[in-house]
Order: C-alpha cells, then sequence, then structure tokens
C-alpha cells in the first residue's frame, strides 16, 4: 500500500505536469489536502513530508484536529463546507480560510465573530455552476452583488471563488463548469468595487485536478488522492 508520503509526491507531481502542459508559471497552483474523515496521524503523516493546508467539511472533527495538532502552528486550516449559521463563530475563530460562504448572513456573521487578534479571514464565495439543486452555492446572477457586499466587510479578506461542479457529467461539460467559474472571477475582478483583487479559483478534485489547471485553478482540493478511500464511519 502507498504510504502517504508516495501519494503526496505523486499528487504534486500531477500538479507541475499539469501546471506546464496549461503553460502556467511554476508554483501557480497549490494543494490542500482535503483530510474530512481522517485521523490525526494521517494529518501529521502529511505534514512530515511537507503539506501545510488541509482542508475541513465537518466543524466538529476539524476542531479536534486543530487541537490535536497544535504543536504544528505552521498549518493552514481551511473550512469548505456548508455553514450553519450556529456554526459561524467556531470557524471564524480556528481557521484561516474559509471556501464555502455562499449568503450575505454568513459572511456578516464571520466578519463579526472573527477576533481583532487574529488577521482577518480569508475567504471564497462558493458558486453552484451548474444550477443543481442539490449543491450549495450562491447563483452565478447573483455573484456580482455578493462579492461587492462581502468585500466590504472589515474582518474578512475576500480572495476569490471555489466550485464543485457535477464530477459525474461528461468531460466536456466539466471543463464548462470550469471555464464559467474562471470567467465569473474575471468578470468580479473587472468591477470598480474589487478592481482586480481578487486571484483563487479553488477548483479540482483527485479525479480532475487536470482539467480544473487547464482552465485557470489555483488551488485543487485533493483527499482521496492523498489519504485513500474515506471511512465515513470516522467522522461526522
Amino acid at each position: 500500500m502507498s504510504s502517504i508520503a508516495d501519494n503526496l509526491g505523486s499528487v504534486t507531481r500531477r500538479i507541475q505536469k499539469a501546471t506546464k502542459a496549461a503553460a502556467r508559471a511554476d508554483g501557480s497552483v497549490n494543494l490542500l489536502a482535503v483530510s474530512k474523515t481522517r485521523p490525526p496521524r494521517d494529518l501529521r503523516e502529511a505534514a512530515a513530508s511537507g503539506q501545510r493546508a488541509f482542508g475541513e467539511n465537518y466543524l466538529q472533527e476539524g476542531l479536534e484536529k486543530i487541537e490535536a495538532l497544535a504543536d504544528l502552528p505552521e498549518l493552514e486550516w481551511h473550512f469548505i463546507g456548508p455553514i450553519q449559521s450556529n456554526k459561524t463563530r467556531a470557524i471564524a475563530e480556528h481557521f484561516q480560510w474559509v471556501h464555502s460562504v455562499d449568503r450575505l448572513k454568513i459572511a456578516r456573521r464571520l466578519s463579526e465573530q472573527r477576533p481583532d487578534n487574529l488577521p482577518p479571514l480569508n475567504v471564497c464565495l462558493q458558486v453552484n455552476v451548474d444550477n443543481e439543486d442539490s449543491k450549495s452555492g450562491c447563483r452565478m446572477e447573483d455573484l456580482p452583488e455578493l462579492a461587492a457586499a462581502v468585500s466590504k466587510l472589515p474582518r474578512l479578506n475576500l480572495r476569490g471563488l471555489m466550485a464543485i461542479p457535477d464530477p459525474d457529467q461528461p468531460e466536456d461539460s466539466l471543463r464548462d463548469s470550469f471555464r464559467a467559474l474562471a470567467t465569473a472571477l474575471g468578470r468580479l475582478n473587472r468591477q470598480p468595487d474589487i478592481n482586480g483583487t481578487l486571484g483563487t479559483l479553488s477548483m479540482g478534485m483527485s479525479g480532475d485536478l487536470e482539467l480544473a489547471i487547464a482552465e485557470g485553478a489555483t488551488l485543487v482540493r485533493v483527499g482521496t488522492a492523498i489519504f485513500g478511500a474515506r471511512d465515513y464511519g470516522a467522522g461526522g
């Protein structure tokens, strides 16, 4: 069985190869290790191989890992799951990034509850690029107004967009979804109230990271290809 270190090396090489194939600069795509349902020892093994950014979907599980790995202050914690109003305070207090902001109410609560002694919370707006009823995310047509409002909140740092397209759709359709998110980011950056400040496209996972990178992803969220199949009995 491949070790987590071996898997990280393989994923890193895939990212580098895809970045080169897309004629993009070395280092322009970052890796977020999606660690939901994985025990702290797996994250510690990944950290020992140089991985620093970890993404958690479930708040209580994520908080337990942050505490268990508090001796590794260099780790960067990203919350990437759906956000309920009663969870915003803990997210604002313990994470450095949030990828799943999809409405102004949640953004306002995160801003109000971000401690003053911490840097502004980095946030991405989640977009429902395929208009799936079962998916979180704001509608594409609502994005300009939401981005303008979030960009003005004092304790948040709006960084870009995130999407989770349907991975089972045909490749051409998946490419269109990634391209639509990249196009939306470009449009937002032309808004006077945004003015070119957004640089993060959080899209692409284990099975489609090459396609996402070809369409402009700057951060890919990879879990299974690093940690193996998830054990959903282990958490959230």
